[in-house]
């Protein structure tokens, strides 16, 4: 079970406490953590977090490959497969991912922006 974070904030049960989520969502939050932190920001778990913000440093040609390699390199220990990642632009030099997963025979997606 993962603590459910919505923004980077936990998500209060109303009694307390925090939720939490499990099966496919925790899936998708523990995939979310892992793309949005930094590779190397955590000095105990060095490979933890993906390299995406340095995509802006990509030329455009090679951007969506740089974002494919970074993504698996950021989910190779989960139990999930890449099937695809889709990138467009989200303005002020910003760049949304749509990143399309494999779980268990179910296809799950996640959107951030970097």
């Amino acid at each position: 079970m993962e603590i459910k974070l919505i923004h980077g904030d936990f998500v209060a049960d109303g009694l307390g406490g925090i939720l939490r989520c499990s099966g496919a969502d925790a899936l998708l939050a523990r995939v979310l953590f892992r793309l949005t932190a930094r590779r190397g920001q955590f000095p105990l778990l060095p490979q933890m977090g993906s390299q995406l913000y340095l995509l802006g440093r990509e030329t455009a040609a090679n951007r969506s490959s740089a974002a494919r390699k970074f993504v698996a390199e950021a989910l190779a220990p989960e139990n999930v497969s890449v099937t695809d990642v889709l990138l467009s632009s989200a303005g002020q030099g910003r760049i949304q991912l749509e990143v399309l997963l494999d779980y268990q025979g179910s296809d799950l997606s996640v959107t951030l922006t970097v």
